[in-house]
């Protein structure tokens, strides 16, 4: 650990040569403009490849650059960056070589991570006439990559954050982009602004409010129907009240 130790001496010397209030204003606090999703890859460094410094990004990683809507680590990201932070834009960053969407191409078991590589091979089947049409193996992975992205950053619209930070005055944007690690470049995929709205039906937090609309007209309903038997019950209870008061008062005679 000492090189990391050394490392960190130097970085700190040099901020504070080059800024004295360096530290003192972070320790303030943090309002990143930007949250990155991104890949584990350690040949994908958030910071480095987008020239952002520290308190400018707020960061999650996992396998693959995946949005999983049982991943409670990433909607809890997602929902402090969104409601807490006010993050502006969030990036679903992929990189072409990665071996998390090589080894979802394959049909080898690997062990615990299999679970994690269904939800890249869920993209496949939902894109497979155009995956199994690319006969080059090397552009087909590469393709993939960019679809997994794709279906990210549409994974990122279906959650209701996402949806309910959409109605209001500011909302974020949404990106999916894809790092070269060959070039060290970031390409845009052009996805920013998925709406789903082809999709709404399913997706939307709208269907909530219906789906309340209909539980409250079947409680109505039920209520309805159920009516009589109260009000019988009620009469019954009446006349089960003045049968004790006449039984009381005979008894109270025969005394």
């Amino acid at each position: 650990m000492e090189p990391i130790l050394e490392n960190n001496r130097k970085w700190v010397e040099k901020q504070r040569a080059a800024d004295p209030q360096f530290f003192e204003r972070l320790a303030d606090g943090q309002k990143p403009r930007y949250l990155f999703i991104g890949c584990s890859d350690s040949r994908v460094p958030a910071s480095a490849i987008t020239g952002t410094g520290p308190g400018e990004m707020f960061v999650h990683r996992n396998i693959a650059n995946m949005v999983v809507h049982t991943d409670f680590n990433l909607l809890s990201v997602l929902q402090y960056a969104v409601e807490v932070l006010g993050v502006q834009d969030i990036m679903v960053v992929g990189h072409y070589g990665c071996g998390g969407v090589a080894a979802a191409a394959t049909n080898k078991q690997y062990g615990l991570i299999d679970g994690w590589l269904t939800n890249i091979r869920d993209v496949i089947r939902v894109h497979e006439t155009e995956f199994l049409r690319i006969k080059d193996e090397s552009q087909r992975l590469r393709r993939l990559v960019e679809l997994n992205v794709i279906e990210q950053v549409r994974n990122l619209a279906k959650t209701n954050i996402i949806q309910n930070a959409w109605k209001t005055p500011n909302p974020p944007r949404l990106h999916g982009l894809v790092y070269d690690i060959k070039e060290g470049l970031l390409k845009d995929l052009e996805v920013e602004g998925a709406r789903l709205s082809e999709l709404d039906h399913i997706y939307s937090t709208e269907m909530a409010a219906h789906a309340e609309e209909v539980l409250e007209e079947q409680v109505g309903q039920e209520v309805t129907e159920n009516r009589p038997s109260l009000k019988a019950s009620s009469e019954q209870a009446k006349e089960d009240r003045k049968a004790e008061k006449s039984e009381s008062k005979q008894l109270s005679k025969v005394d």
